[in-house]
């Protein structure tokens, strides 16, 4: 899921400039809010988890490897069913976050399946307690069971970190009232700002997307005023972020997790070291690859020094062309037919049949996402759509996960969800097909500069930026540790890595030190940041060694894809030759952007 920043343009969306663009049908999960077959599933998954747990708690470890299997499948019907309903909710939320009908039955929706699931609870912690020897052999009597494996693997992984069976109980529970509650009081309050831009009251999305405009003092007036909004808010998100870091230090001390990131470790089913060695890699290259690039970038603009204002700025000679969506959509379909034709079929679906949400609206969630739903249906996309360069690659971006996730369905429920760490995979490749294409078809060497420095910036924007988040949620958690923090304090912390970060070309301006509060993934998935680094870093190592010429590329990856969330990324990346536990991968992703940035070097 990516967040990107788009702009709401009433005129725009009025006036269809970009052609018809679609929006979601969501009849394929249920025909309606108020349908009866939502009613139904509502009604069966209560009863299904009140069964599930009367006829298997306390008995996991008597049942033999049919009785297990049987068992699995059930819990997995239950995921789906589940999985089904939150996912129809949910996208009718985020196509307006500001309709009280539609937070209602989301809140509503949430407290139901909390409660109806919680008896569900015992499940991994019962299973937990089974002995490896006795499970092993389970495996080895029955390859259906067999399949499941790396999902007790994931549980068990957990074991160290259990709680008791009423402790466990009680935390799901009181989730709904937990981080779910705040995670809905920032994403309400976002929704909700309104910032005075040239006389003329804006969203967040518009006002953020002033900051690529080709006039310099558009570009600070709207710096200056989401630094305003922030500051008058800036308590309400120092509470968010207090709270939740506070109750993430809470349960991660009763669990005995050595670190704030253990978890997210865990359910990325990555290394800590593996994360460590990514980070000091990309930490490593800030001077190579952001410093050099923004040092470039001061003297095309004519500038003593960058403002924030300017990071991504336009080149000069950059045209603000609007490019129509049904040109988008050729153009990336024919970048992923020419890398393999399955690859543009499993995409195009998504255009033709309601799959795509592209249009901006009044209280559309900001950004854009590939929502996988459930195993039995298909993936929906989400986009702002305004017609920009950049609009088409996250559009590329955003049908590869979709294309992910449509071959991944294939392993079903419960092993169809792949790791963050490799959930970017699919998008990025798919971005860098779009890319590249692009980039062969330039009339000119000014339009091929404004390609390349259109990539390097949204690769430092992936990479670099997304691992001085990392670094900034790092030092957050470590010092809210020790007592609360004010707001100064945590301005503090974000400033300490942006300079570092972002390098000597730039001066921050007063405010800057507030740009902190709108991240969403710092609220909803702590620590989800580095997968982005870690999925741009892995995608430029695999596409080295397609640009190698290895005649079986397209059939590993689309194996790789398939996969989903049942095989370690060792696994996946052995047949390309690739370990990322190797500290030398990440410095082959990373001279894939150093060398970008010669090209453009070159063409000074």
């Amino acid at each position: 899921m990516t967040f990107d920043t788009r702009v709401f343009d009433a005129d725009a969306a009025a006036s269809g400039e970009f052609g018809q663009l679609p929006e979601w049908d969501l009849t394929d999960l249920y025909p309606a809010p108020d349908a009866p077959e939502l009613k139904r599933d509502m009604d069966w998954l209560e009863k299904a988890c009140a069964d599930f747990a009367a006829d298997y708690e306390g008995k996991l470890a008597e049942l033999d490897a049919t009785g297990m299997l049987d068992c699995v499948l059930r819990y997995e019907k239950i995921d789906l069913i589940a999985g089904r309903i939150m996912s129809f909710i949910g996208l009718r939320y985020y196509q307006n976050t500001t309709d009280p009908e539609r937070a209602k039955a989301m809140s509503d929706a949430q407290d139901k399946v909390t409660a109806y699931t919680t008896p569900l609870v015992f499940f991994s912690l019962e299973l937990n307690r089974v002995d490896d020897a006795h499970l092993d052999s389970l495996f080895a009597e029955n390859v259906g069971l067999a399949r499941f494996k790396p999902i007790f693997d994931r549980m068990r992984a957990m074991r160290p970190y259990q709680l008791s069976d009423e402790l466990e109980k009680f935390l799901h529970d009181q989730s709904t009232v937990g981080a779910a509650a705040w995670n809905r009081l920032f994403d309400e309050t976002i929704a909700g700002l309104e910032f005075d831009v040239d006389g003329e009251m804006q969203g967040l999305e518009a006002t953020l997307n002033h900051l690529t405009s080709q006039d310099r003092d558009r570009r600070e007036e709207a710096a200056r005023e989401v630094a305003r909004v922030f500051g008058d808010n800036i308590k309400l998100f120092a509470r968010v972020h207090n709270t939740l870091a506070k109750e993430k230090e809470i349960e991660d001390r009763w669990r005995g997790m050595p670190t704030p990131q253990t978890g997210r470790h865990l359910s990325n089913h990555v290394e800590p070291e593996v994360v460590e060695a990514l980070r000091n890699a990309v930490v490593n290259a800030y001077p190579k690859v952001s410093h050099r690039y923004y040092e470039l970038k001061r003297k095309w603009l004519g500038l003593d020094t960058l403002q924030v204002w300017d990071r991504n700025a336009p080149l000069p000679m950059e045209t603000e062309r609007k490019i129509g969506w049904d040109e988008a959509k050729t153009t990336v379909l024919s970048a992923y037919g020419a890398f393999d034709p399955e690859m543009a079929r499993l995409a195009e679906p998504f255009f033709e049949k309601g799959w795509i949400d592209a249009g901006v609206k009044p209280g559309k969630a900001p950004g854009a996402f590939a929502h996988p739903t459930v195993a039995d249906v298909h993936p929906y996309v989400m986009l702002n759509y305004l017609g920009k360069p950049r609009d088409v690659m996250t559009l590329a971006h955003e049908l590869g996960h979709g294309v992910h996730q449509r071959l991944a369905a294939g392993q079903g429920e419960l092993l169809s969800s792949t790791p963050l760490t490799l959930a970017e995979t699919a998008s990025v490749f798919g971005e860098m097909l779009t890319f590249k294409q692009l980039l062969s078809a330039a009339p000119n060497d000014a339009e091929r500069k404004v390609l390349l420095a259109g990539k390097v910036e949204d690769m430092i924007n992936t990479v670099v930026r997304q691992i001085a988040f990392y670094d900034f949620e790092c030092k957050l958690h470590d010092a809210r540790r020790g007592g609360e923090l004010t707001p100064d304090d945590i301005c503090a912390l974000w400033m300490s890595v942006q300079g570092e970060s972002l390098g000597p070309a730039f001066t921050f301006m007063e405010g800057y030190e507030n740009y902190w509060a709108y991240i969403p993934h710092f609220v909803h998935s702590p620590f989800y940041v580095y997968a982005y680094a870690f999925g741009d870093g892995l995608v430029n190592a695999l596409y080295a060694v397609y640009e190698e010429g290895d005649a079986d590329f397209q059939k590993k990856y689309f194996d790789m894809l398939k996969a989903g969330g049942s095989k370690h990324h060792k696994e996946l990346l052995a047949p390309f030759g690739l370990d990322a536990s190797d500290p030398s991968f990440w410095d082959k992703g990373l001279s894939m952007i150093s060398g970008f940035i010669d090209q453009l070097e070159a063409m000074e």
